[in-house]
C-alpha cells in the first residue's frame, strides 16, 4: 500500500463473521465502499495494544443480529462503537484517519484523534469550546445543528456535550435525512407543488425539534431555528 501522500485510513464497522477493522488500498478515496481490506485487530500493521484490540473484538461480537432488534439495543451498540473508535483515533494519532460506521443512524463519520469530534470529512481545525448558541437548520448533506466555531455538527457529537435524549437524536438525524431525500426528489422531478408541501411539513417539524433541543439543553444555551436552506 502506498500512503506517502497522507495518513492511512481505517474504518471501524461491525459485520457478521469478520474483523470490525478495514482499510483501503485506493488513494484519494475514503467513502464507505473504499474500505475493502479487512484487518484483524491484532495485525502488527496497526500496532494496537492487547487491551484495545480486545475492545474492538468484544464490541464486534456484541453486534445485534437481525432486523427485529429493538432500537435501544442498536443505539447502545452504536454508542459503544463510538467509544472504541475514539480510543482507536487517540491511540493511532495523526498517522491514521479513523472512520466510524454508525449503524444505528446509517452515517459514516470521521473521529478526530485530537479533539475527539465527529466530522463528515477529514478537516483541519482547532479545538472549539462547547457550543452555547445553537441553530437547528436543514441543509443538503449537512448535519442538522450549527454553532459558531463548530460549523455543522451531529446531535450526538460528544465534543458538543449536548447530552440529548436518544429519541431527539434519532429525530434530528431523521429530519436531516428526510430533507436530503426531498431535495433529491425535487432535483429528479422538478415538481414545485410536491416540493413546497414537503418543505412545509419539514419546516413545522424543524420548529418542533428546535424547541425540544432548547428544552433539553436548558437555560445555559441559546437555541434558534434556522429553517430550511
Amino acid at each position: 500500500m502506498n500512503h506517502t501522500d497522507g495518513p492511512r485510513h481505517l474504518l471501524l464497522r461491525a459485520q457478521a463473521g469478520a474483523s470490525a477493522l478495514y482499510t483501503t488500498d485506493e488513494a484519494g478515496r475514503d467513502d464507505l465502499g473504499a474500505f475493502t481490506r479487512n484487518l484483524p485487530a491484532d495485525d502488527p500493521f496497526l500496532g494496537l495494544s492487547d487491551a484495545l484490540a480486545g475492545e474492538v473484538e468484544v464490541w464486534s461480537r456484541a453486534r445485534p443480529q437481525g432486523g427485529s432488534v429493538p432500537g435501544p439495543e442498536r443505539r447502545r451498540h452504536a454508542r459503544d462503537g463510538l467509544a472504541v473508535a475514539q480510543s482507536l483515533a487517540t491511540h493511532l494519532g495523526p498517522q491514521w484517519v479513523v472512520h466510524y460506521w454508525d449503524e444505528a443512524h446509517g452515517t459514516l463519520k470521521v473521529v478526530c484523534w485530537g479533539c475527539r469530534r465527529l466530522h463528515w470529512i477529514l478537516d483541519e481545525h482547532g479545538t472549539p469550546p462547547h457550543p452555547v448558541r445553537i441553530t437547528v437548520e436543514a441543509e443538503f448533506k449537512w448535519y442538522p445543528l450549527r454553532a459558531e466555531g463548530f460549523g455543522d455538527f451531529a446531535p450526538d457529537d460528544p465534543a458538543a456535550a449536548l447530552h440529548l435524549s436518544d429519541g431527539l437524536v434519532d429525530d434530528l438525524y431523521q429530519w436531516s435525512t428526510d430533507f436530503d431525500a426531498g431535495m433529491n426528489l425535487y432535483l429528479r422531478d422538478r415538481d414545485e407543488d410536491s416540493d413546497d408541501a414537503r418543505r412545509r411539513e419539514l419546516d413545522c417539524w424543524g420548529r418542533e425539534l428546535a424547541e425540544r433541543v432548547s428544552q433539553e439543553t436548558g437555560p445555559g444555551r441559546t437555541v434558534t431555528y434556522g429553517g430550511l436552506a
